[in-house]
């Protein structure tokens, strides 16, 4: 399996919408970071595809550690 590159050791504050999907990216490599631009064909992983629960402003991992995908779970602090 690879590992995903870290696009920022810091979370992406991100605004979403009740009922819409999002697809967050996992490798890394996405030039629309934290959402997948279909960059991950080049490698194993797949983004993982979530819907918000509610309007507003959610937390995305950036640093792709998180172990809560595709929150952040503050995992960069230690990296």
């Amino acid at each position: 399996m690879s590992d995903p590159v870290i696009a920022q050791k810091a979370p992406y504050e991100t605004e979403v919408r009740a009922g819409q999907s999002y697809a967050w990216c996992r490798c890394g490599l996405s030039k629309k970071q934290p959402m997948c631009d279909g960059t991950h064909t080049t490698t194993d992983l797949k983004p993982i595809v979530w819907q918000a629960a509610k309007n507003g402003n959610v937390y995305l991992c950036g640093c792709k550690q998180s172990r809560t995908k595709p929150y952040c779970d503050g995992s960069h602090n230690s990296l």
